[in-house]
Parts: structure tokens; sequence; C-alpha cells
């Protein structure tokens, strides 16, 4: 099946952000904020082809996007040419994640935790699958033509030190372990993608 095929969950922009009373450019990590937007989700989320949604900006596509944490380091990654997204090629990221299936039987709660717990295995493996999803804010970036059609739930996984990661599609993703403090140097911080650029200044706090 084509990509632009697949049925993705979607979330109309006007009751996602109450007619953009929510609306914020960048990260939040408002508790207050983040619960209010999942329940917004939660009540108004459909199915939509995935090629359709991607053209209509009047919809956003929630976005399930996990950095993975070991102490003073994070997990980071870039996107190869062999990858699905080709407006992403080359951009570092550290987030792991992707678009949402499911149906409008189940909650999207659940729906997150098992699209999220999905995109984990099919992109990383990692030894010790006994780890907590904590979801600490959302990343909203529309001056961004990806960033327009899509909200992102962030996430962070802390792991212990003796827990390792290898990168599964090794054709589309060439990934490692970075010292969160370098993420602030321009070498790095240019080469990411505007969603992990948002997620430093959460990181560097």
């Amino acid at each position: 099946m084509n990509k632009m095929d697949e049925m993705i969950i979607v979330v109309p922009r006007k009751n996602l952000f109450e007619d953009e009373s929510l609306a914020f450019q960048g990260v939040n990590s408002s508790k207050e904020l983040l619960s209010k937007v999942v329940d917004k989700i939660d009540g108004n989320f459909s199915i939509m082809r995935r090629g359709n949604a991607e053209e209509n900006e009047s919809f956003k596509q929630p976005i399930p996007y996990a950095v993975l944490r070991k102490g003073d380091d994070v997990f980071i990654y870039e996107r190869l040419q062999g990858g699905g997204e080709a407006r992403l090629h080359n951009q570092l990221s550290l987030g792991v994640g992707g678009h949402m299936n499911g149906t409008t039987d189940y909650e999207f709660n659940d729906l997150l935790y098992e699209n999220l717990n999905r995109e984990l295995d099919e992109e990383l493996f990692i030894t010790d699958q006994h780890f907590d999803i904590n979801i600490i804010g959302l990343i909203n970036d529309d001056v961004n033509e990806v960033g327009k059609v899509h909200i992102g739930l962030l996430a962070i996984i802390e792991l212990t030190e003796e827990v390792h990661v290898e990168v599964r599609e090794i054709d589309q993703i060439k990934g490692g372990w970075i010292p969160i403090k370098q993420l602030k140097d321009s070498k790095t911080y240019d080469n990411l993608e505007s969603w992990s650029q948002f997620v430093v200044d959460i990181l560097n706090k």
C-alpha cells in the first residue's frame, strides 16, 4: 500500500485549538494546556487518508514524539535518503514517532501509547522494554510546511545506563547517543529538524 493511502488519525484545527484560543508556536510543557489539548483530540478525532490530510491545513495529525534519555545523554538520529518523509531527509532528529493508525472505537490515549510503542519497536531495538513513557508537552510549528498539518505529543523515555539501543531501519536511520549540552552547538543545532530544535530548549532547562 502506498504510504499516502494509509488511514491516520486527524483532528480539526478549530476544535483542537478552540478557534485559536489555545494555539501556540514551538514547544509548550504546561500541564493544563496538555490536558486540554489531549481532551480536544479525544473528543474530536476521526480517520482520514494520509495523502488528503497532508494537503489540508484545517486538520492536524497527532504525532507521538518520544525522546530517549540516558542520564545526561539523548539518542539522536539522522533520517537518510531511504527514509519515508522526503521533506526531512538528512536532518537530525531527537524524536521517535510517526502517524497514528486506529479507529474511533478506542480512546485517544490508548491509541497514543499503542502507536508509540509500535513505532519504537519498528525503528529501534531496545534491550530492556520495561520503561515508562511520560508525555510532558506539545509541539506545534505553524511556520513550517510539515508542521502546519501536525501536532506533536512530546514524550520522554528515561533509560538506565546498561540499556542498549540500536537502529533497526539502517537504510533509513543512522543513530547514536550525544550529550544534551552538545545539542546547543551550532553544528548540531542547525541541522536539527524544527521540532527537535524546540525540544532542545526543554532538555536544557
